[in-house]
């Protein structure tokens, strides 16, 4: 299951203390497909995956349900009155599936639904991966359980990896499921919720195993265009302002990110002694928690990644990053190049996805004007890093995002 996480799914509550879009858009491993795994995953990891998405799927009411219940909170009928028309819309206009998906309701009673680990070598930016049978390698692994998910992380910090542990309010299992509207997207607010349903519906159209920054980019891609016009066809210009100018804010942290990620790749190749090593890593990470602040300051607006800045910066932060904006431009300018009809749009990215994977990167995801072109060694790290799940996100995300989102 693609799983989308929070970082600031990515702080903002109007768009998502959800941001999960940008490395808290940053994904899970097939929870709801555990039971397919490649061996080697564990026997306890699989059985906790399975029996956490089955509790998930048993709590499903038909929305229409809830929202007759006198039970229901006016809050709670709004939103899901909202849920239903963005549910039609995403069908009718955007093109996505017109299935079961996100047209039941979960109230899973926490506040997470997945919580996702996410591990870097001590001197990478690559994060480590987990292979799965239908979903390919990914670079987290998810539970259904926090404890769980944090003894997991303190045992691969133990053996020298920078480790994250993500909160997790949404995914999706690639439409094998019916996946329901979950009590913990709820929060976030209709905008963001909207947001996540265009986005999980967009990987059921298409993915690509082994390839999460092809996917994520055209989910996100398909994400924001979708809210573009949602939001303009319901006359709520006022929203869709605010969405842009948090979707630009998020554009100043990832091309941060980016730059501090190609620091430490050369910092990485250097050879230093250990100890200068550490220093080095330690000093450029202390200059990338003063830039973030430093844009704080500018905006004026807190940093979606609060939660990194506050548990210390580390390359498990930056290796799932990638994952959600590399390729965006590429799919963008797609997109525009087929006079922004989604439909012909979808058509050219299922081409694309039966290229290889060389073709696809140099069609989607080439560097942005004004960037030097990034080199074949380090496309090859780019993809190992791109097989991650937000958001991650993610909240931002993370995918921003188990299998999308």
């Amino acid at each position: 299951m693609l799983t989308r996480t929070r970082n600031g799914i990515a702080g903002r509550l109007d768009r998502g203390a959800l941001s999960a879009r940008c490395g808290v858009r940053v994904r899970l491993g097939l929870a709801a497909l555990a039971v397919l795994a490649l061996p080697g995953c564990g026997t306890l990891y699989l059985l906790q995956a399975a029996h956490g998405e089955m509790q998930v799927l048993d709590n499903r009411r038909p929305i229409s349900e809830v929202i007759a219940d006198p039970q229901t909170s006016p809050q709670l009928r709004g939103t899901l009155e909202e849920v239903v028309a963005a549910r039609d819309f995403a069908s009718r206009s955007l093109g996505e599936p017109d299935n079961r998906s996100y047209r039941t309701y979960s109230d899973i009673h926490r506040r997470f639904v997945v919580w996702n680990v996410v591990a870097a070598p001590e001197f990478s930016v690559e994060p480590k991966e987990w292979c799965f049978l239908i979903a390919g390698c990914v670079a987290y692994r998810g539970y259904f359980s926090e404890h769980a998910a944090v003894s997991f992380a303190a045992k691969l910090k133990a053996d020298g990896y920078d480790v994250i542990v993500d909160d997790v309010p949404a995914y999706s299992t690639l439409g094998h499921f019916a996946d329901p509207v979950l009590s913990t997207m709820i929060p976030y607010g209709t905008v963001e919720l909207d947001a996540i349903i265009f986005h999980e519906l967009a990987h059921q159209l298409l993915y690509v195993a082994n390839d999460s920054s092809f996917n994520e980019a055209f989910a996100t891609t398909v994400e924001e265009e979708g809210i573009k016009r949602w939001l303009h066809a319901r006359g709520r210009d006022a929203e869709l302002a605010r969405f842009r100018r948090a979707s630009d804010l998020d554009q100043q942290y990832i091309r941060l990110f980016r730059g501090y990620r190609e620091r430490l790749q050369r910092l990485y190749a250097s050879h230093l002694a250990v100890a200068q090593m550490r220093a080095r890593k330690r000093a450029v990470f202390d200059e990338l928690a003063a830039d973030m602040r430093r844009i704080e300051a500018r905006t004026g607006e807190p940093s979606p990644y609060g939660d990194w800045l506050a548990q210390g910066l580390n390359n498990a932060d930056l290796a799932s990053v990638a994952t959600y904006y590399d390729c965006v431009p590429g799919f963008e300018q797609l997109l525009h190049r087929d006079g922004d009809d989604l439909i012909r749009f979808y058509g050219d990215v299922r081409k694309l996805a039966r290229e290889k994977q060389a073709e696809r990167d140099a069609a989607v995801c080439a560097a942005p004007p004004g960037q030097r072109p990034v080199t074949a060694r380090e496309a090859e790290r780019n993809r190992k890093a791109a097989r991650s799940a937000l958001s991650a996100r993610p909240s931002r995300g993370s995918d921003r995002s188990a299998a999308a989102a």
